[in-house]
């Protein structure tokens, strides 16, 4: 999975080959068609392989998403692995939206999956923080979840083009700076 995730994130789903995973990974034919019918199984497999290693990326900062602090550090680890990265690669989840999302069915329901369960985090946190009377009342952290993750994916994109961190500390902070409005 990591040799066919790391192919189809450098060169795009559409031009990597079974041929190429099948080198990479030094299986057959047979032996990848055992695990796989086709290529949209594989693609399913690599979107979920890219989401485990993504969210295992932002590790511990995930579960301390309910406070302040909390979403001050998740939005520093991102920018941080971006400039680690030279900004090179964007989202690896979103980078596989941008091609699959209006081409494969299956995949875009794979897709939809990988960022629910990415912005379940942020909800998770945000109610949390709702609860404990952080946030007023009429927050709501769906949509306060929304505006993070349309600013990290808007964020990311720029930042890939432009290669510089710059758009996505901006839109981070225009997101975070509307889920102040509801602090207490």
């Amino acid at each position: 999975m990591a040799a066919a995730s790391e192919l189809m994130f450098s060169q795009g789903v559409t031009a990597t080959t079974l041929t190429e995973v099948r080198a990479a990974t030094g299986t057959s034919n047979s032996q990848l068609y055992h695990y796989f019918t086709d290529k949209s199984e594989l693609v399913q497999a690599v979107i979920a392989f890219q989401t485990e290693r993504f969210l295992q990326a932002q590790g511990p900062v995930l579960d301390e998403l309910d406070s302040w602090d909390g979403l001050l550090a998740w939005s520093e680890l991102m920018v941080a692995a971006q400039r680690d990265r030279e900004c090179a690669g964007g989202c690896s989840v979103g980078s596989l939206a941008s091609e699959l999302a209006d081409n494969d069915e299956g995949s875009r329901l794979a897709l939809v999956e990988a960022f629910e369960r990415w912005q379940a985090h942020l909800v998770k946190g945000l109610a949390v923080m709702r609860e404990r009377g952080d946030l007023a009342e009429c927050a709501d952290p769906e949509e306060l979840a929304t505006a993070l993750m349309t600013a990290i994916e808007g964020g990311l994109v720029l930042s890939q083009v432009t290669r510089d961190v710059r758009p996505l500390e901006v839109s981070l902070k225009s997101a975070l700076g509307y889920v102040r409005t509801y602090l207490r």
